[in-house]
């Protein structure tokens, strides 16, 4: 395949020319991760950690969002469109974007009437996923446990945290999409938890099934700044506390567990503008006896813990797939 560099005042971008294999692969891994981004609770950033292409996602961002904006202003047109890595970034934004259109009504339908197997699915994904990543820790010692700990508590409390209300306005909208784009790069921040935190969760959906592209537009904005700003941090700290950095992703990971356990019971609803009941509070429990449904949660759970494993195995080289476009 012919692969061009251009060098920035930065640094030096290689660019790979169309290849209907990776395209498909980052659709599918934007679909992925637009799926998963859909569930209150879990992170799209998961997905793109056990897919091997979360750094590729942070360093691309950045490029975007600092050489390509760079080399516009200074009207190098040409230079700008060969930084830009538009075989990875396109296909894998249409993946999020095509997974989002179809199965925004559908998803929420099903944590509407079947939660507990929706839940039980992302619990064992989140599960292996953790597992898995681990293993990118070179060293475990005093800071990398501390690091995680401190995380998953952090994770763990922001989890029980009851929903609130924000205004339905624009810049309301806009906020909303600078906080939520940050947690959705990080594995184990849901951005559509924080969404359903602001109250913003179920207005975005209907703005999604009701074609509102006004407030659609005014939250991606918002995000684009999110992702400029936040994007610059991670790649940072990649380069310097790469251990710290995965140590503390996994906390975050393992304290997203409370909101994914499959076994809830609601002590506190609310009533949304349409007048549908939403559940405000839940408190998780264990069952005492073995049912049809948590027999069925259980085989949802051994199958989200298999895909893990699946696309683990068929995943690229690590060293590949953490490799930064420089």
């Amino acid at each position: 395949m012919t692969v061009k560099e251009t060098t920035t005042s930065t640094e030096k971008v290689k660019i790979k020319w169309f290849n209907p294999a990776n395209v498909l692969r980052f659709f599918f891994s934007g679909f992925a991760m637009g799926s998963a981004e859909i569930v209150p609770g879990v992170s799209g950033g998961t997905i793109a950690f056990i897919l091997g292409i979360y750094e590729k996602l942070i360093v691309s961002i950045k490029v975007v969002t600092g050489d390509a904006v760079k080399l516009l202003f200074q009207r190098k047109f040409k230079e700008m469109l060969l930084v830009i890595p538009w075989e990875f970034l396109v296909p894998l934004a249409l993946g999020m974007f095509a997974a989002v259109f179809a199965l925004a009504n559908l998803m929420d339908y099903l944590l509407v009437e079947y939660p507990t197997f929706v839940w039980s699915f992302f619990f064992g994904l989140v599960l292996a996923s953790i597992f898995l990543i681990s293993r990118r820790v070179s060293v475990w010692n005093i800071k990398t446990v501390g690091v995680l700990l401190l995380s998953a508590l952090i994770s763990w409390l922001l989890m029980g945290l009851v929903p609130g209300q924000t205004p339905a306005t624009l810049p309301a909208f806009f906020i909303a999409g600078v906080i939520a784009i940050c947690a959705m790069i990080l594995p184990g921040v849901s951005g559509s938890f924080l969404l359903l935190m602001m109250g913003k969760y179920q207005q975005l959906l209907a703005a999604v099934t009701n074609a509102d592209y006004v407030i659609l537009l005014v939250f991606m904005a918002g995000a684009v700044l999110g992702l400029s700003v936040f994007s610059r941090i991670l790649s940072w700290l990649f380069k310097n506390y790469e251990n710290l950095v995965i140590a503390s992703l996994i906390g975050l990971m393992l304290g997203s567990l409370r909101k994914l356990w499959p076994f809830k019971e609601t002590v506190e609803t609310t009533v949304d503008r349409h007048g549908e009941v939403i559940p405000l509070v839940t408190v998780n429990f264990l069952p005492t006896e073995i049912s049809s449904e948590v027999v069925v949660a259980v085989v949802l759970c051994a199958v989200g813990i298999g895909l893990i494993i699946l696309l683990n195995y068929f995943a690229p080289d690590v060293a590949e797939a953490h490799s930064e476009p420089q």
